[in-house]
């Protein structure tokens, strides 16, 4: 395996709120030099719930993407805050923004979206045994709730309002899982 490349200098570009650009002087093994930029998001990561209900439900939410210019169909995500882990912030994130708490979560899988450009990790977390349970969040507007039956994903993968590469990986994830435990049961 060849070894990671030197840095050699960062220089902060520039930042918000939620982002630090930031440009990468780097030395690759072979001596070439090169700088790259990069997008750099501090924190502890974020999370993406896939949240089951007794019903064989996943339960999307319809947000306004202000990259997009639109409302999309996609799953529960935030922020992990200081202090939290994933399956408590998961477990919040889905009550603010879907009305659901979960009496068992578990860890699916680490993703990464753009890792040339971005440092941003998100742990999709599956939520189970769900109950009603609202907690106020940082939207601006509620989000509607769209439960979709798990038998129909494929459906779902088919309609333009969900497009959104993380969560489609997340719900195929999940599926594979789910497809493993059935078989393992039967």
């Amino acid at each position: 395996m060849t070894a990671k490349p030197e840095i050699l200098k960062l220089t902060k570009v520039a930042s918000s709120r939620l982002f630090h650009i930031e440009a990468m002087d780097l030395r690759f093994s072979n001596g070439v030099e090169r700088r790259y930029e990069r997008l750099r998001t501090g924190g502890q990561g974020a999370v993406m719930i896939v949240a089951i209900n007794a019903h064989d439900e996943v339960l999307l939410v319809r947000e306004y993407a202000a990259g997009l210019e639109e409302y999309v169909l996609t799953l529960p995500k935030g922020l992990i805050d200081p202090g939290e882990d994933a399956a408590t912030a998961a477990n919040r994130e889905l009550q603010e923004e879907a009305g659901f708490g979960a009496r068992r979560i578990s860890h699916v899988r680490q993703l990464t979206a753009a890792p040339n450009y971005m440092g941003h990790r998100l742990e999709v977390m599956l939520a189970e045994d769900l109950y009603p349970n609202k907690l106020e969040g940082d939207e601006p507007e509620p989000l509607d709730v769209v439960p979709w039956p798990l038998s129909g994903l494929n459906e779902l993968f088919e309609q333009r309002e969900f497009s959104e590469g993380r969560a489609i990986a997340a719900l195929c994830l999940v599926q594979q899982r789910l497809a493993r435990t059935a078989s393992a049961d039967s």
